[in-house]
């Protein structure tokens, strides 16, 4: 009999309250254990795939001397000029230009820039990797919204890091038709994106889309070996390197 009162007394006082304090102050009898008191609620912890590069390479050393020499002829800066960043772990980039004077033959211009961008895994905004994935996105739809670009083409390229596009244009700056070939490439939960562009000046010829997006490629890829390659490997996705 006083177990049935007290339960009535309870049901009674829970009726009195709002019911957002129903739920808070007023369990029933089965959501008790037996001396009374109430059981925790089993609720899985959210979770997310740990990124698996924790920091980047310099942008500058990314790209060999060698290839920089190929496609930048009489770079003004051989090591490259570094961009600024407020935070190197996770944004950088560098760039190179130069202009290979041929005297009567005329001259040739070429500019090339790398950047990368990281992301770590957050519980709220999902994987490092996916993350990458919609930047990636993002990189690809810019390029080929580039204003002023004429005859834009896009398509897959593959052998550069976990996924890659090549958006290629020509675009008229200084009186000149510049060819353009920008590769962006993403590998786990880092994206890198390579312009590079060129034109003849003085009577000189510009060079080829074709041309152009074969070397960035091969620069490309040197950037992506350079990230995947790195010091920047995130202990977790070691370990789970060598468990699976």
């Amino acid at each position: 009999m006083r177990r049935s009162a007290s339960r009535l007394t309870r049901i009674l006082a829970c009726a009195a309250v709002p019911v957002m304090l129903v739920a808070v102050g007023c369990s029933s009898d089965s959501d008790s254990d037996a001396d009374g008191s109430a059981s925790p609620s089993a609720k899985p912890s959210a979770s997310v795939a740990p990124a698996k590069y924790s920091e980047l390479p310099d942008a500058c050393k990314t790209i060999g001397r060698k290839t920089i020499d190929s496609l930048v002829p009489k770079a003004k800066v051989k090591g490259g000029t570094s961009g600024k960043s407020s935070d190197v772990a996770s944004r950088g980039s560098c760039s190179w230009n130069g202009l290979d004077d041929k005297g009567v033959k005329g001259s040739q211009y070429r500019w090339l820039v790398v950047s990368l961008v990281r992301y770590d895994s957050d519980v709220s905004l999902g994987s490092g990797a996916k993350r990458a994935g919609a930047f990636y996105a993002k990189q690809v739809a810019d390029a080929q919204a580039t204003e002023g670009a004429k005859d834009v083409k896009s398509a897959p390229s593959s052998g550069i890091g976990d996924q890659a596009t090549t958006v290629t244009y020509s675009l008229k700056k200084t009186d000149e038709e510049f060819s353009y070939a920008t590769v962006v490439a993403r590998t786990e939960n880092a994206v890198v994106t390579l312009t590079y562009n060129g034109a003849g000046y003085a009577g000189a010829k510009s060079p080829s889309i074709a041309d152009m997006t074969k070397d960035a490629a091969t620069a490309a890829k040197e950037a992506v070996a350079a990230v995947a390659g790195g010091s920047g490997e995130a202990p977790a996705a070691k370990e789970s390197s060598k468990a699976s």
